[in-house]
């Protein structure tokens, strides 16, 4: 595996100076990752050329007022106050991964074509509990019509496509290589063309093959695809594990959407979540949004300069190559050790809304497990429901534990599996660099401390999620400590009544018992007698 060096002084950002005056596309933009590549680009590369942002209509909104939006975002807010005209090289073109070749009218493909020299791939549904149709309609076709779309770019430097470390969860160990899907995506593509959704939903499990979610095999199918283009375009596949807030850029702690860690976080904060199925010892395979994007705008640079020396090798020209932007396991914390860390985080900072006292615990037992959701989850949820159906109000404490128990249930698979992703590419680019690249696009993780880094992230999540203001904390704890108190009040009210009403029954239930088994005594009895008379 050969990682290239650029011959420039290291007194000034190699990575820069590629990406100046280039034209780059990028779909996914209005996503998590995709803001941070964005504002990252136009902060770190601001003599780039233009950024092309594929943005659909949405709520009726045209793409260019969306555009406006966008950047009302609070990730843009230092950018901008920097650099206030930066955004006049961001152009938005309407179009949709879903529509025939991407919904762009024939003068924007002109345009792309004649123009693009790299495309960043992100747009995806990432979504776990989607039907097949939707994954691979979106995962799968949108990724073709971009290949197809990326072939008529006739100055084309990289493609940089964003699938996850977990497109093979039934490989123990990730390389950076290649693997066939389990079916040939065409078929697939085809299949979900023509028929209809009860017979897709019947096949599904099937064609799933032990794979956790429709999502990941749409990745995997991708990938396949992606590599039948071999040396047709440069391309460099990435593969990041659980993205999560950011360390420092755009902000410390900075985070978007409620998905996988970052709503059990808020589900254990407010008191909902009190049993989670979860191996402790295992590693939390996460990797901080920055350090992530850095990893992606750093593989485009490399994968460009390996493409301009493949044209010396045409034996060589043009193939797939893989990334895996993930933290080493020997640098990773344990989910265990990160939940715990966690919970002390909270009670310094907890939330000014809660249900319950943040408490509960991770349960390496399934039935364990179960036995603790039913009844610290559903039964304090209907009987509180239950009292206020009868003062009048309305109840929801039982849908919003069946939602959280259904986004444990999809969450569960990743926190009892243990995996290893090889990073062997990423590490190596990394070493690579020069003094200011280093920092400018920094990837290390190796001395990342956990504790620190979980602080900020609950801080950024209780900011830009939750909109709670640093001045808030305060009240929040005070909200905390009269929980705390109703909390053992409860306890001690609970275990009390059980003792009350145990001491008094228990002389029926002895009396009980022994007539129980004196008349269990008298039947076997009287069938023995029978049975000798026979």
């Amino acid at each position: 595996m050969e990682i290239l060096r650029s011959d420039a002084g290291s007194g000034e950002s190699e990575i820069a100076q590629f990406y100046a005056n280039k034209t780059i596309l990028i779909t996914g933009a209005t996503g998590f990752m995709g803001k941070v590549l964005v504002e990252k680009l136009l902060r770190s590369c601001g003599d780039l050329n233009v950024i092309y942002l594929l943005i659909r209509t949405k709520k009726g909104l045209d793409p260019i007022v969306r555009k406006e939006q966008y950047f009302k975002c609070v990730s843009f807010s230092k950018l901008l106050e920097k650099n206030p005209d930066i955004v006049d090289k961001v152009r938005v073109v309407k179009g949709d991964l879903l529509e025939p070749d991407l919904g762009l009218s024939a003068n924007d493909i002109n345009t792309l074509a004649s123009n693009v020299e790299i495309v960043f791939h992100c747009a995806a549904n990432v979504r776990f509990d989607q039907p097949l149709r939707p994954m691979v309609l979106m995962n799968v076709v949108g990724t073709l019509k971009v290949l197809r779309l990326a072939e008529k770019m006739s100055n084309l430097q990289t493609l940089v496509h964003v699938s996850t470390s977990y497109c093979q969860c039934n490989e123990s160990v990730l390389e950076e290589r290649a693997y066939p899907a389990p079916q040939n995506p065409f078929s697939i593509i085809e299949m979900v063309e023509t028929m209809d959704d009860a017979a897709l939903a019947e096949i599904t499990p099937k064609l799933l093959n032990g794979l956790p979610n429709t999502y990941a095999y749409s990745k995997a199918l991708s990938e396949d695809l992606i590599c039948r283009y071999n040396t047709k375009l440069p391309i460099i596949i990435t593969r990041p594990s659980i993205v999560t807030a950011a360390i420092s850029e755009p902000l410390p702690g900075w985070i978007e959407g409620v998905t996988g860690p970052t709503g059990l976080m808020i589900g254990a904060a407010r008191g909902v979540i009190r049993s989670m199925h979860c191996n402790p010892d295992y590693s939390s395979t996460v990797i901080p949004v920055d350090k992530a994007i850095n990893g992606l705008i750093l593989c485009g640079y490399q994968r460009a300069k390996a493409s301009s020396q493949e044209e010396k090798a045409p034996s060589k020209q043009n193939e797939v190559q893989f990334c895996n932007l993930c933290i080493s396991k020997k640098a990773l914390t344990s989910w265990g050790d990160s939940i715990e860390t966690g919970r002390r985080f909270f009670y310094e900072t907890p939330l000014s809304f809660a249900l319950w006292y943040p408490g509960g615990s991770i349960k390496k037992n399934y039935y364990h497990h179960l036995f603790c959701v039913i009844v610290f989850h559903y039964l304090p949820a209907y009987f509180i429901d239950f009292l206020m159906l009868i003062s009048g109000q309305k109840p929801f404490l039982v849908n919003v534990q069946r939602k959280v128990s259904m986004g444990l249930k999809l969450l569960q698979y990743y926190t009892t599996k243990d995996w290893e992703f090889r990073n062997e590419r990423f590490q190596q680019m990394s070493s690579q660099l020069n003094a200011i690249d280093e920092e400018m696009f920094d990837t290390s993780v190796g001395q990342l401390n956990w504790e620190t880094y979980i602080s900020t992230y609950i801080m950024g999540m209780r900011t830009y999620i939750i909109r709670e203001s640093p001045s808030t904390l305060p009240y929040a704890r005070k909200v905390l400590r009269r929980l705390y108190i109703l909390d053992w009040v409860s306890k001690v009210l609970f275990f009390t009544l059980t003792f009350w009403f145990l001491w008094t029954h228990l002389d029926g239930f002895v009396e009980s018992g022994d007539a129980f088994i004196r008349s269990s005594l008298s039947s076997i009895y009287h069938e023995r007698n029978n049975t000798i008379n026979a």
